[in-house]
Formats: C-alpha cells, structure tokens, sequence
C-alpha cells in the first residue's frame, strides 16, 4: 500500500466519523449538555484557544518533565540490570509493583507529601507510568546481542567497553525507542489524571473538570480536544525520534 494512501486512509475515516457524529446531534436532537456537535465544541476551541494552549503548556511541561525523568532512570536501572543477574532478579517484583500502582491512590499522598500547590506530584506520577515501558524494552534490547556476536568481539581481543559500544548499545536503540513511542502517550496521560486529584488549579485536567461542574459540557469537550492534540504531539514527536534512531538499524520490535 503506497505511504500516501495509508496515510490518508485514518484522515478521511476520522473526518466520515465526526460528519456522523454531526449529523446524528442534529437528527436526533441531543440536547448539547449530553453530547454536544462537533461543531459547538470547534466553536469553543476557537474562542477559548489561548486558555487551552495555557492549560496544555502547564499538562505538558508536567508529561515532558515525568517523560524525561521516567526514560533516564529507566535507562540506568536496565543497564545495571543487564550487566548483573542479580540486579534483575531483586527488581523484578519492584517493576511489577509499579506497572500496577493506582494513579489515583497515589495522586493524593504525593500531593500531602510535596504540597498541593506544587507541580511536583504530577511529575512523580508520569516518570513512574514512564519507567516501566522503557524499562521493560531497553533491558530486552540489552539482551539480544548474539553469541556469535560475543565471540567475534572476543576473537579481536575487544574490551568490555568496546563490545557494548560497538554491539550492544546499537541493538538496543530500537528497543529503546520503542518503550519511548509507548511511554509518550502515557506521560500525557498520567499527568491528565493526576490532575483531577488535586494540586494546583490550573491544566488541561482540571479545566475539563471546571467546565463540567458549570454544566459547560462543549468547553470541556474542547479542552478534551487539547489533551488529545496534546497526546497526539507527544506521540508524533516520539514516532519521529524512533525513525530517526533506527533508520540505518535493526527495525524495532
């Protein structure tokens, strides 16, 4: 299928799919405070554009922060743990505790502990949904190197060093790109909620739950569109990344 065509196939599914929605609002006259036109709530993003670039700068900044936090010492701990056995074995359970912590047990102790006007919680809160994915796939690329691989290093009388730069770190990058691509959108995602169980004021989250108490339901549909661009950038700019990093290597998984 030509990349044109597979590209344009989802833009003209999602345009059919709002003309559907738009068009069932009207025939059947759904009042806006149960699900409002797509076209209402454009109206809405349109005149309320800067405050929803506000409140998606606030989300971001708190998803990039956790994003950058969660990937780097995900990196450290799987590099540890590929280069000792041991490591790996004592913080299997650990990484698995974590991809099952509830986010909204979690929200409002981090807040008492740091402070509910600080941004602190949500940051803590998408590293943690961050470092698993990335965790999980760098240690798997870390491990794919070949025997045959090891053996032709050690034929050359390569050190250590040289073998896991040459060989072991190349095979990784794919992997490890992967569990970026994965985590972006998670980032996004765990900020979002965390923000509805506290903090400060302000964010995508929080104006969504602002517009819904004043019954303003097309205003947080717009705000939801922001936190859905917002995760669709997160996700682009990671997608982009991985093609970069891995368009001379091995495709990954």
């Amino acid at each position: 299928m030509p990349v044109w065509l597979r590209a344009l196939a989802p833009i003209v599914f999602g345009i059919a799919a709002i003309v559907v929605w738009e068009v069932l609002v009207i025939a059947l006259g759904i009042k806006p405070f149960v699900l409002p036109a797509p076209s209402e709530i454009w109206s809405q993003f349109v005149a309320r554009f800067p405050t929803i670039v506000q409140s998606a700068g606030i989300t971001g900044l708190n998803a990039l922060l956790g994003l950058v936090l969660g990937v780097v010492l995900a990196i450290l701990a799987a590099v540890i743990a590929a280069l000792l056995d041991a490591v790996d074995e004592l913080t299997q359970p650990l990484v698995t505790a974590l991809s099952v912590i509830p986010i909204a047990a979690l929200a409002p102790v981090l807040y008492t502990m740091y402070g509910a006007d600080q941004q602190t919680a949500r940051v803590i809160i998408a590293a943690l949904a961050v470092f698993v994915p990335v965790y999980v796939n760098t240690l798997r690329g870390l491990r794919q190197v070949q025997p045959v691989h090891r053996d032709l290093m050690r034929a050359n009388a390569a050190t250590g060093w040289q073998a896991t730069r040459t060989v072991t770190l190349p095979g990784a990058v794919p992997y490890l790109f992967t569990g970026i691509r994965i985590a972006s959108s998670l980032a996004v995602i765990s900020a979002l909620i965390a923000e509805y169980f506290g903090g400060p004021v302000n964010g995508l989250a929080t104006a969504i739950t602002s517009a819904i108490s004043y019954s303003a339901t097309s205003l947080a549909y717009a705000f939801v569109l922001g936190s859905v661009l917002l995760g669709l950038l997160f996700f682009v700019v990671a997608l982009g990344l991985e093609r970069l990093a891995t368009r001379h290597g091995a495709p990954a998984s």
